[in-house]
């Protein structure tokens, strides 16, 4: 099923060259024109439309809603099948605690996230699972939402494996302007040194002094439950893709490491050995949990992040520190980790 069909649509020819039915609503796609459930497995891509922006500047996009008449062909049907929802829940978190009743309620095996934290990485490592991190900054670029979303899914795909696991978000915070330079400075001054540890992992820097080579700069700041605290910090000019760098509490050198994008343009120096493999992580991924019906990664992991993000758009630049006791979602990480090796 296709919501939208513009000039620049592929569905019709790859549907007519691999002889693939396309139908006129979620639920004939879902009941292959019967009247119950009729296929093994669901993928969700809610994007790429024309939508209009709310007030905040997030695309309003239906995931939500296409979820829930996913989800009422499940329910009439009385069965589920595994369920990927590409990217973030719904860009408001009513919504998308709506689609977590949904999952609840229904037992619907879920997965949903980003393709970042599978791709590959230079270095090839992850946080060891029970280590201690106390601290930890992402450089995140592109539009503020959208490759917002990818850059909390990196650090929540870290930070989840540290000692405890996951127990939620207390408090978030958005800056954007210069009063980001105020805020490192200042409040922020902790956040520095690992800026400049993920700094390092890019291969490629625009030369000049951060503060004259950014356009715009935003930074999200996440406090945890546990007493984590995180910078995600939006380097328009600077960076092009996404690091990581976290340290524990007498860490002299902090973990960090660059999440391989490859495009476009792909650039073979940045380490990949072809254009997007974060495409080619996320389909793996997806197959095998079609295969398994059960998430290589827990689902909480993007319903904190959905819930992240909505909470910052929703305090604006300037809405200061919004306390977030919504975001109490506690979970264990899995021990299998997953990421493109090449």
């Amino acid at each position: 099923y296709v919501e939208q069909v513009t000039e620049r649509d592929m569905s019709r020819e790859v549907a007519g060259r691999h002889g693939i039915r396309i139908a006129t609503s979620i639920a004939e796609a879902l009941r292959l024109g019967g009247s119950r459930l009729a296929v093994d497995a669901v993928v969700l891509i809610g994007e790429h439309g024309d939508y209009p922006l709310n007030a905040a500047g997030q695309k309003l996009y239906p995931r939500a809603e296409m979820f829930r008449e996913i989800a009422a062909v499940y329910r009439s049907s009385g069965r589920a099948v595994p369920t990927f929802v590409d990217k973030h829940l719904s860009y408001d978190w009513d919504k998308a605690a709506g689609v977590w009743r949904e999952v609840r309620a229904l037992g619907i095996p879920l997965m949903a996230g980003s393709s970042v934290p599978v791709t590959v990485r230079r270095p090839a490592t992850d946080i060891p699972l029970g280590a201690r991190i106390t601290e930890a900054v992402v450089t995140n670029y592109g539009e503020l939402e959208a490759y917002g979303f990818h850059a909390l899914e990196a650090l929540q795909a870290s930070v989840e494996r540290r000692r405890g696991g996951e127990t939620g978000v207390a408090n978030v915070e958005m800056i954007r302007g210069p009063a980001v330079w105020r805020w490192r400075a200042g409040p922020g001054a902790w956040s520095a040194p690992l800026l400049s540890s993920a700094l390092a992992r890019h291969p490629r820097l625009t030369p000049g002094p951060i503060e004259e080579v950014v356009r715009d700069p935003a930074v999200f700041v996440v406090g945890y439950r546990d007493g984590l605290r995180a910078a995600v910090y939006t380097l328009n000019g600077l960076v092009v893709g996404h690091a990581i760098a976290a340290r524990g509490p007498a860490d002299s050198t902090p973990w960090s490491t660059y999440f391989v994008e490859g495009g476009p343009p792909y650039a073979p120096e940045e380490g990949g050995t072809r254009p997007l493999p974060n495409f080619d992580g996320l389909v793996r991924c997806i197959e095998e949990f079609f295969v398994r019906r059960r998430p290589l990664w827990p689902p909480e992991r993007t319903l904190l992040t959905t819930g992240i993000l909505a909470h910052l758009f929703q305090a604006g630049p300037t809405g200061g520190v919004v306390e977030t006791p919504a975001l109490a979602i506690a979970y264990q990480p899995t021990d299998e980790i997953f990421f493109q090796d090449r």
